[in-house]
């Protein structure tokens, strides 16, 4: 026990080492959807001659490689200007000397004041957004949305089973032909209309939840058609802030509805892991706690060693 006790505080002992030594970024955001990182120096060789930031998109082979230059409170500096082009995921950020591995970045201050109620004019026909954050494990990363046109989605009111959805449309026109769509992903033939009301950018649409619940458990994207049918299709979401991951952040209660198919259900908006707006049909919460309860029993019983 106390050789175990021993090699563990030596093993976090040197984690914690690690971590004291390893080089962190201070990230400013500007509302034109750039970034500036502050990275602070090491004493690593070389690392103020020939070292870069490094950006790499998770799943692909993109990269994205920013000249670190000293600045004036003694770290280094690198910009990536929102002229420069970040195709939507999850970079991971890393620290790398011209020859050398590349090192994983831990985060420092995130400045993202610039980030909450953006309005950008959407003149370039996208939207460029970036916001970096902190890994479960630690790292900085930076989530990159880039849409062309986008529907943000803004103030979510909800009353008698049905939701209203106001929002502002970038980098096309609403036209009178406007319409709104609610899809169930695993049937996508499968489609809601909705009306829209227009006033200039901004647009506002209802969807009924009971519509959608009738078709029993499962999700249903939404979209904008500005144009109408010949127009461009355009994905709901809500993007032009400071939260990264929405998913856990706004939630919304669901309505309660019994179908003569599926039962119990409960239907109600929520953002998806890249932050696109959604309705969440699922069993009721009575049942999927009963069938969980049944689940236990059922383990418990099988784990007793008891024989019939």
């Amino acid at each position: 026990m106390t050789a175990l006790a021993t090699s563990q505080a030596a093993s976090h002992a040197g984690d914690d080492q690690e971590t004291a030594t390893a080089p962190r970024a201070d990230c400013i955001a500007d509302s034109a959807g750039g970034l500036t990182f502050d990275v602070t120096d090491t004493g690593e060789p070389g690392l103020r001659d020939a070292a870069y930031l490094l950006l790499r998109r998770r799943e692909s082979d993109d990269e994205v490689r920013l000249p670190l230059s000293p600045s004036a409170d003694g770290r280094l500096r690198a910009a990536l200007p929102s002229s420069v082009e970040l195709a939507e995921g999850r970079w991971n950020a890393y620290v790398q000397v011209a020859g050398g591995e590349p090192h994983r970045l831990m985060p420092g201050v995130n400045d993202l004041r610039s980030l909450v109620d953006r309005a950008p004019s959407g003149s370039r026909g996208h939207v460029a957004v970036r916001i970096p954050y902190a890994t479960k494990q630690g790292n900085l990363s930076v989530r990159s949305w880039l849409r062309a046109p986008h529907a943000e989605a803004g103030q979510i009111e909800l009353a008698d089973a049905a939701m209203t959805v106001h929002g502002r449309l970038y980098g096309t026109a609403l036209t009178d032909a406007a319409y709104a769509e609610a899809v169930r992903r695993a049937e996508p033939d499968l489609v809601h209309r909705s009306d829209v009301i227009v006033e200039g950018p901004r647009f506002t649409f209802g969807v009924r939840h009971g519509l959608l619940a009738d078709s029993g458990p499962g999700p249903w994207d939404l979209w904008l058609r500005p144009a109408g049918e010949n127009g461009p299709r355009v994905r709901l979401a809500r993007l032009l802030d400071d939260i990264p991951d929405k998913k856990t952040i706004f939630t919304y209660p669901a309505a309660r509805f019994v179908t003569a198919a599926h039962g119990a259900v409960e239907a109600g908006p929520y953002y998806t892991n890249d932050n696109d707006l959604a309705v969440r049909v699922r069993e009721a919460r009575a049942e999927r706690e009963s069938a969980a309860s049944g689940a236990e029993e059922e383990s418990d019983g099988a784990g007793s060693g008891i024989q019939s």
